[in-house]
């Protein structure tokens, strides 16, 4: 199979890297100095640095030519957008019609609240598309750790041709029909992940501090898990979703992973918030994209707009925009009213 991957992020590198040995592959990165840096140094060494590129792989700088690798001449070819999600718009308009497009990115569209599948029927509606997600952490893939991805789409050939495309003895990937599900979990998980690190870093700052006390502990990270795949699923079940996909791979999974994990990029944010570093500051350091930052406000637009109660994102986003500091957000979560679970 021939394969475009659009983006050369941890995550795009990663998927090239694991497909170059079966197909052939072209990685595409917009900066030419990151290019030439790759082709000279067989490593993206700002995101990937222990990661060799194989030698088949090969760096573009054109995307013209990038996508052309798997349009012309190739029905079969497949397109993996890894750009974040504020790209993928542009990225959609200039690709051939009936190409056949996975993206990788998670979140909702600043400005406009929609999802990836929305925002390419508004762009490219003769598109064959779909999303390549679950939990998953660049790093791991790369180095051919064992990971399990969902492919989801309402074409259940381009879905298979992911399975074609990545599945192998370190890498599973299921196929789904529901990529509305799967896209609502991929970007709330990243709010909740923020909540989370939150939560954390206020237990960590007490302990360092040998003032324990009434700091948050496991006990509210459990329950700040558990209460946000709520969240995810009434989002999920009123934007047309099914609740079943939010027990796999893209729900539970991959919130799990992202609100637990040390190397996720979110949870780091809600860390660092609770040691009282300012979110410009945080961000500066991370250098790298925490899609939980820029899609907060715009889930919970989206919710409100469902009438969808969505408290935890709704503090987070006080956070964020400096209306609460993480203490009083974790105050006014555990002062609700009781209600029923369910």
């Amino acid at each position: 199979m021939k394969i475009s991957v659009l983006g050369a992020g941890a995550w795009g590198t990663a998927l090239a890297v694991q497909a170059a040995a079966r197909h052939e592959v072209v990685l595409w990165a917009r900066d030419p100095a990151a290019v030439a840096a790759m082709c000279a140094q067989r490593r993206n060494a700002h995101y990937l640095p222990d990661t060799q590129l194989p030698d088949a792989l090969q760096i573009e700088g054109d995307l013209q030519r990038a996508v052309a690798h798997a349009t012309e001449a190739d029905a079969l070819g497949l397109i993996i957008v890894a750009t974040p999600m504020a790209a993928l718009r542009a990225v959609l308009a200039g690709l051939p019609d009936g190409a056949r497009v996975l993206w990788l990115c998670k979140g909702f569209e600043a400005g406009t609240g929609l999802l990836g599948h929305e925002i390419a029927r508004d762009v490219q509606p003769r598109l064959r598309v779909g999303i390549l997600s679950g939990p998953s952490f660049a790093q791991e893939v790369a180095a051919g750790q064992p990971t399990a991805l969902v492919a989801a789409s309402d074409d259940a050939a381009l879905a298979q041709a992911a399975v074609e495309a990545f599945h192998s003895e370190r890498l599973r990937v299921y196929t789904a029909n529901d990529p509305v599900g799967v896209e609502v979990g991929g970007a709330v998980k990243n709010v909740m992940a923020i909540a989370v690190g939150i939560a954390d870093g206020l237990r960590l700052r007490a302990e360092r501090l040998g003032q324990s006390g009434d700091a948050p502990g496991l006990n509210a990270r459990a329950a700040l898990i558990t209460r946000g795949l709520a969240e995810m699923l009434r989002l999920g079940l009123a934007l047309g979703a099914r609740a079943e996909t939010f027990m796999g791979l893209s729900g539970m999974g991959d919130l799990v992973l992202t609100a637990t994990g040390d190397l996720s990029r979110n949870r780091r944010v809600g860390l660092l918030l609770a040691e009282g570093l300012p979110l410009a500051q945080i961000l500066h350091e991370l250098g790298h994209v925490a899609e939980g930052v820029y899609s907060a406000p715009t889930v919970l637009a989206r919710a409100q707009a469902k009438g969808v109660d969505m408290p935890i994102t709704a503090a987070v986003v006080a956070v964020l925009e400096g209306r609460l500091s993480p203490a009083a957000a974790v105050d006014l979560l555990m002062s609700r009213q009781a209600r029923s679970e369910n």
